[in-house]
């Protein structure tokens, strides 16, 4: 399934929704240290409800091990200037969906980093600055598991 890749994410909610997504869609979740909370608080938790236990979580130490562990083949970093649109990449299982922390989004060394496929973007009004990190990461798994049928899904 897909891999959904958060750098250094900071607001615990945006995590435990994330959590849920991944349980609920098959997806793994990976968190690049450091982070902006511990796993014991309360706010992921209760975001991510009775999900925990169900979901592929990982949590790694830095960029480079995240990608000496993923091994990727194609990575697509989510930001508000990529120059494709989600809509317009063909999703494979095995891909890992990128996301920068909530405040500032990816730096530039990851934005370009030799890993990223292509830096995608999110259809926003122009007035806007960005969509909540739990949000972008739902809609781009579901057009991702969309493109793919809903593989293992109830539909």
């Amino acid at each position: 399934m897909f891999r959904i890749l958060f750098h250094t994410p900071e607001i615990p909610g945006n995590t435990g929704n994330a959590i849920r997504l991944a349980a609920i869609t098959g997806a793994e979740l990976h968190l690049v240290e450091p982070l902006g909370f511990d796993f014991s608080d309360a706010k992921l938790r209760r975001a991510g409800l009775d999900y925990h236990d169900l979901a592929v979580v990982t949590v790694h130490k830095s960029i480079d091990a995240a990608w000496e562990a993923l091994q990727p083949e194609r990575v697509y970093a989510f930001t508000s200037d990529g120059e494709t649109s989600y809509v317009d990449i063909n999703y494979l299982p095995g891909d890992v969906l990128l996301f920068g922390p909530e405040s500032v989004g990816l730096p530039d060394e990851i934005k370009h980093d030799p890993h990223v496929t292509s830096r995608v973007r999110l259809p926003m009004l122009p007035s806007l600055r960005s969509l909540n990190l739990a949000n972008a990461a739902s809609i781009a798994v579901f057009e991702a598991w969309r493109q793919n049928g809903f593989a293992g899904a109830k539909l």
